[in-house]
């Protein structure tokens, strides 16, 4: 039976996480709602009946749905072989997967602070209050925690020489910083040379070399979650 992986068509988002391991590991899938469309994607979700799906991202096989980027990734893991193979292990890779999310939705808030519901520049005065605290306390904090924990194995993935699904994640993470803050991240760069490897690493897997350059790829932009607007990172 296929696997459908269903996201907001057009963005990177939070369904670029999930298609990443995807990828790398070789695993056929279908990017549902950017090959039928946003209309098909809603329509899906309702046919699922009531609390089957909250939002997207959601992967599907048949009548089977499973929801939420960090919960979607270690069932994949798990039937894929790109965990850790575990018990003890996986749920530190969880534990990781999870304040990735974190930061996910913090970068989110820099340019949305007030509510989603309004367009930036309805906030934008207060996006930039946000935006100072995220460059100057919050993304060190998390870089921080996952050079600690990348350094700790003999590299160049969290697992060693073994890639998993964090390691995809930290690599989407890396990029959506970087597009956002290019400024803020080159000053910081020096600083997480075992997050530098790994990105450099996981750019290099067999598998998503050929699908980063391609044009399946959603390209980052003002639509998404990570969004570059210049007056948030000043030099």
């Amino acid at each position: 039976m296929s696997l459908d992986l269903w996201y907001w068509p057009g963005i990177p988002g939070r369904g670029e996480f999930i298609r990443l391991p995807l990828e790398a590991a070789g695993v056929p899938y279908r990017d549902a709602a950017q090959e039928d469309g946003v209309e098909a994607l809603l329509a899906d979700m309702e046919a699922r009946g009531p609390g089957a799906v909250f939002a997207p991202p959601y992967v599907a096989e048949g009548d089977f749905t499973i929801a939420q980027t960090a919960h979607i990734l270690a069932w994949l893991a798990d039937r894929h072989g790109f965990g850790a193979d575990d018990l003890t292990t996986d749920l530190r890779l969880i534990q990781l997967q999870l304040t990735v999310m974190d930061i996910v939705d913090e970068a989110h808030a820099v340019h949305h602070p007030i509510s989603g519901s309004l367009y930036y520049h309805e906030q934008k005065a207060e996006a930039a209050r946000r935006a100072v605290d995220f460059r100057n306390s919050r993304i060190p904090k998390f870089l921080d925690h996952f050079e600690a924990a990348v350094a700790q194995g003999d590299g160049p993935f969290l697992l060693g020489e073994r890639w998993s699904y964090i390691d995809t994640s930290l690599f989407q993470l890396i990029e959506g910083l970087r597009y956002a803050f290019p400024r803020r991240m080159a000053a910081l760069a020096g600083d997480y040379p075992c997050l530098g490897r790994l990105h450099e690493a996981v750019a290099a897997l067999d598998g998503l070399a050929d699908y980063l350059s391609s044009s399946r790829r959603p390209t980052f932009s003002e639509d998404g979650i990570f969004r570059h607007y210049p007056e948030l990172d000043p030099a």
